[in-house]
């Protein structure tokens, strides 16, 4: 019964069922939290990893069938690490090496020349959890530990049903955000709360978060039909003039990007109604943005190629700059430890060509932008310019060139393999195209002229 009523709910929509599926899941997530508030707040701790174990595994089950399995696996494997390993070094390198492993694997027998919606999908975010965890625990037995490190230390092995009520909590199983064990095991005590002892006053904040989300959505489903990624292939997107193409891809890297922004503002929304996404108290107002993802103002203000990596996909960045960039301080050098921070990320997302691309040119025109903004603090004229009333043109053409700039990488990303985005690319690298491709576009009007 339900199969049908999706595929005509995606027919309606004109988007994929898998994609419907998984758009219904995230938003499925709200029934789950308010189920918790209301009839599970004051339940036991093993009631209520139960139920989070069992809406997860629900929520897998519906958009993934049988291949749940793989997540499962892993989840248990990890928790064997944890107890029959402890707090050592091997641990940490073992769930390293098996979760990348089994991830990899996955993309390597799944992976397609499009963007599909698979188990893989979500177990990328389950590999940061799980890699995670051995890292917190292990922390839990050094000394010194600096206050980040404080914050997610575990100070006993976790338990079973710890270990995957953690895993599969609803609010982050699918698309994330990243969070701690230790957040996990603060919400199940009932500590996460602007009210001791009582359920949030988070309705508010998570429907703002909801309605933000759907706007973004909103803005997805209206323009996405008018920047295909197929487009780019097509004759036509290449007989256009080098501004019109250029300018496309700008507007296509920003529609397209609200893809994801929807999809992780809506499920913070549901952290913040469970109490996931409580932040404590800061200039004596409660804060909610612990599982906080995107900033959207930032993100749709800055004329800052740092600035938008600074407001977006938040937590999995925090993830790697705690978990990988700073545990390699040992090699003493920031910028080999910030390659080898993007190649991890790298890999993380996929096998193809393109991800290797995307985040080599994401790490040279981050060095380009610190050296110009060095540039406009050390010359006296540039920085009076920017300071000028002249900033608002300025501005303007900031924004351009960072939009133009942030599409550019993404082509590859999205088109993944090597023959598709070289394909774009040789296409606008230059003004002209050479006299052998104008050949090829000339009109077929004049037939004495093909004869000659």
């Amino acid at each position: 019964m339900a199969a049908p009523l999706l595929e005509k709910l995606s027919e309606s929509l004109g988007s994929p069922e898998p994609a419907v599926r998984l758009i219904l899941s995230v938003l499925i997530g709200y029934v789950f939290a308010l189920v918790y508030r209301w009839f599970l707040f004051y339940q036991p701790a093993t009631v209520i990893h139960l139920f989070h174990i069992c809406s997860g595994l629900s929520l897998a089950a519906f958009n993934f069938g049988s291949q749940l399995y793989h997540s499962a696996t892993c989840v248990f494997v990890q928790f064997l690490m944890l107890r029959l390993m402890g707090r050592t070094v091997t641990a940490v390198l073992s769930s390293f090496t098996f979760q990348m492993l089994y991830l990899l694997s996955g993309y390597y027998y799944t992976a397609t020349e499009e963007y599909d919606i698979k188990w893989t999908m979500p177990h990328c975010v389950l590999t940061l959890k799980l890699i995670g965890l051995a890292f917190d625990f292990y922390d839990g037995g050094k000394e010194p530990l600096n206050p980040e490190q404080k914050k997610g230390a575990l100070a006993s092995v976790p338990t079973l049903l710890e270990v995957f009520g953690f895993s599969y909590f609803y609010g982050g199983f699918l698309v994330g955000p990243q969070f701690t064990l230790r957040s996990y095991q603060s919400l199940v005590a009932r500590e996460l709360t602007d009210c001791p002892g009582k359920p949030p006053n988070s309705v508010i904040p998570a429907l703002k978060r909801f309605a933000l989300g759907f706007l973004c959505l909103a803005i997805y489903a209206i323009f996405s039909p008018s920047y295909p990624d197929n487009y780019f292939l097509t004759d036509e997107y290449e007989a256009q003039p080098f501004w019109y193409r250029c300018v496309f891809i700008l507007l296509w890297g920003k529609v397209m990007l609200y893809k994801y922004v929807s999809c992780w503002v809506i499920a913070e929304g549901v952290c913040i109604l469970a109490g996931l996404g409580y932040n404590g108290v800061v200039d004596g107002k409660h804060q909610w943005d612990a599982c906080a993802n995107m900033r959207v103002w930032l993100f749709e203000t800055t004329p800052l190629f740092g600035g938008t990596i600074a407001s977006f996909n938040i937590n999995t960045n925090a993830w790697a700059a705690r978990h990988v960039f700073k545990r390699l301080k040992f090699l003493g050098n920031k910028t080999l430890s910030h390659v080898a921070t993007l190649f991890f990320l790298t890999i993380w997302h996929g096998l193809h060509s393109g991800y290797i691309l995307c985040f080599s040119m994401e790490f040279f025109i981050i060095t380009v932008e610190r050296q110009a903004q060095a540039l406009v603090r050390d010359s006296p004229l540039l920085t009076k310019l920017a300071n000028s009333h002249l900033y608002p043109l300025i501005y303007v053409v900031q924004q351009f060139i960072h939009w133009l700039f942030m599409g550019y990488p993404l082509v590859p990303f999205c088109l993944f393999t090597y023959d598709k985005w070289l394909k774009v690319y040789s296409s606008i690298y230059f003004c002209e195209r050479p006299e052998r491709e104008k050949a090829k576009l000339k009109p077929a009007s004049e037939p004495w002229k093909r004869s000659e």
